[in-house]
């Protein structure tokens, strides 16, 4: 079954207590948590302490995504509000097997993020270094985007490579999740869905989560 990762981006931020108890009540296995630095993406959502309140309320995964530049600055301090799995985009990393290094000495799991026009072959020489693979199938910085229906080749092509050198790296699709083409996101060898519109501005959110859950 998927890995589904809501993401907070969507929540409502003035109920962010209550948005983190229905987490907590449905199926959701990962709580997907967006920060961005108005420099690397066109937007600026929130930092570490939000993190560490978000932190408080469950024991579920917390799974933080980076969508800033120079991360490495700041991989201790998301370490300490609570992070259990930290990405960081390859786009912004021009030291990156230092960066993931540094990741997992902080104890986390180490996360590759890839941009929608970035291709699969660029993870070739750091695969074996990466626990999870944050593939965008949205331009990054916003939420309630389409999904980019090239994505469904990427994700094909990375699970050939996974697969092949024998690894355990999650493939997660972050952008445009629907309950629509979940089913193709998994089938293509995806493992996280991560969903954020789609859980948030449902009328029922938990019957979502567990429809992305069920998902194959």
């Amino acid at each position: 079954m998927a890995i589904v990762a809501p993401s907070l981006l969507a929540a409502n931020f003035l109920k962010l207590e209550e948005e983190c108890k229905m987490l907590n009540e449905s199926e959701a296995d990962w709580f997907h948590l967006d920060v961005m630095d108005g420099r690397f993406v066109p937007n600026i959502s929130y930092g570490p302490m939000i993190i560490e309140f978000i932190r408080k309320t469950t024991t579920k995964v917390c799974d933080v995504h980076l969508m800033i530049l120079e991360p490495g600055l700041y991989a201790e301090q998301f370490k300490n509000a609570g992070a259990d799995n930290l990405s960081v985009h390859i786009e912004a990393c021009p030291h990156l097997h230092r960066n993931l290094q540094q990741i997992r000495s902080l104890g986390m799991k180490a996360g590759v993020a890839i941009n929608p026009h970035t291709p699969v072959s660029d993870l070739s020489d750091i695969l074996h270094d990466t626990d999870v693979v944050c593939m965008m199938s949205v331009n990054p910085g916003f939420g309630g985007q389409h999904f980019i229906p090239h994505t469904i080749e990427k994700i094909r092509q990375l699970r050939k490579m996974i697969d092949e050198r024998g690894l355990s790296t999650l493939i997660e699709i972050d952008g445009g999740v629907t309950e629509q083409n979940a089913a193709e996101i998994i089938l293509a060898g995806a493992h996280v869905l991560v969903a954020g519109s789609t859980v948030f501005k449902s009328k029922d959110p938990k019957a979502t989560i567990a429809a992305l859950k069920a998902a194959r």
